[in-house]
């Protein structure tokens, strides 16, 4: 359909009521007025916005060198790596190995241990410090007192910057059988004899989760108390002159309002679900703790980096199927979400 010409009735009355979504054309709106959508092409947009454009270039160079570069490494998944070999032999391995260090680790017993610990630590840290943020925003956003909720998140936002090493070091000292938790305990007269809570497998889980959620939950809700800014204040005084009380515009106003960021931080949560906090537990287990402590990460370093000799081509492996499963889930909870709450990632 030409631009500038006159539509006759049947064109006119064909013409969509709603903008197209991509490319050009025209719509009409409910007043009869007929509009030419034109949208602008990706290099009028960067010549328009140069300098907003330009603010992207330091990071996709981060992201080329660091990020992607890397990628042409995994390929010694596939080869036999030999280090000090020269270029490019220390890039892309020796000699060609197929599936070799795959079949490597499909049948070790003692990666599919590290694989089963990482989910249940993955799952227990998921169910417990994803909805916590959440609760902890919501019940900061009905505080009326500013000073109350500025101390409550100063204090919640503390651990967050805390160094691992640190956080670990405190860990360690409060779960020694002459620690505070032990001190507590039978102070208390809940046990009688103090707990080696660092050489019994059965705590270090939640242990871990435990640690995750006093560190974690403060300062995850600063996404949730932004998103809750931007609720519209008219939704909550309908709500009220129709009787309903503060849980019930919780309900059915605070949440749906909130409800993409909340999709948005899980799907990235899934995605990353795999990826249980290296540096932590490298930190505080010991070969003690190996069959519920032992994580892919961990095991996957333990492995490739300090066996001896080391075992780049199989560690690489490893990662490699790491990255596969965060990549599938990551896909997988997106489409879900799309589908079923129409608000996703893309």
């Amino acid at each position: 359909m030409a631009k500038g010409r006159t539509l006759t009735a049947e064109e006119f009355a064909a013409l969509p009521t709603t903008p197209p979504k991509r490319g050009n054309g025209p719509w009409r709106t409910e007043s009869g007025a007929v509009i030419w959508q034109q949208k602008e092409t990706w290099g009028h947009a960067v010549r328009k916005h140069w300098r907003l454009y330009s603010l992207c270039v330091l990071p996709l160079i981060y992201l080329l060198i660091f990020q992607y570069l890397p990628l042409v490494g995994t390929i010694i998944a596939f080869r036999r790596y030999q280090p000090g070999m020269g270029f490019p032999w220390n890039v892309v391995g020796v000699s060609w190995r197929g599936m070799r260090y795959i079949n490597q680790f499909i049948n070790t017993p003692q990666f599919w241990n590290a694989f089963e610990n990482t989910v249940i630590i993955a799952a227990e840290s998921l169910i417990f410090t994803f909805p916590l943020p959440i609760i902890l925003a919501l019940l900061l956003n009905e505080l009326r007192s500013r000073r109350t909720k500025r101390v409550v998140q100063t204090i919640s936002y503390i651990p967050h910057f805390l160094s691992m090493v640190i956080i670990a070091g405190l860990i360690l000292q409060l779960t020694l059988s002459t620690g505070l938790i032990n001190e507590v305990l039978m102070k208390i007269h809940l046990i009688s004899q103090p707990l080696s809570f660092m050489q019994d497998p059965k705590y270090f889980r939640s242990i871990y989760v435990i640690s995750q959620i006093w560190q974690t939950t403060g300062w995850g809700t600063i996404l949730y108390l932004a998103a809750l800014t931007n609720v519209d204040e008219q939704l909550y005084e309908a709500s009220a002159i129709d009787g309903a009380g503060r849980w019930r515009q919780t309900l059915h106003v605070t949440l749906p309002g909130i409800r993409p960021t909340i999709v948005v931080v899980l799907v990235l949560n899934i995605g990353s679900f795999l990826g249980v906090g290296f540096e932590k537990i490298w930190l505080i287990y010991n070969p003690a703790l190996y069959s519920t402590g032992d994580v892919l990460s961990t095991y996957l370093m333990r492995n490739g980096l300090f066996a001896q000799p080391q075992q780049a081509s199989y560690a690489t492996a490893i990662g490699l199927f790491q990255s596969l499963i965060g990549l599938a889930l990551i896909i997988g909870a997106n489409t879900v979400s799309r589908r079923l709450t129409e608000a996703s990632l893309w």
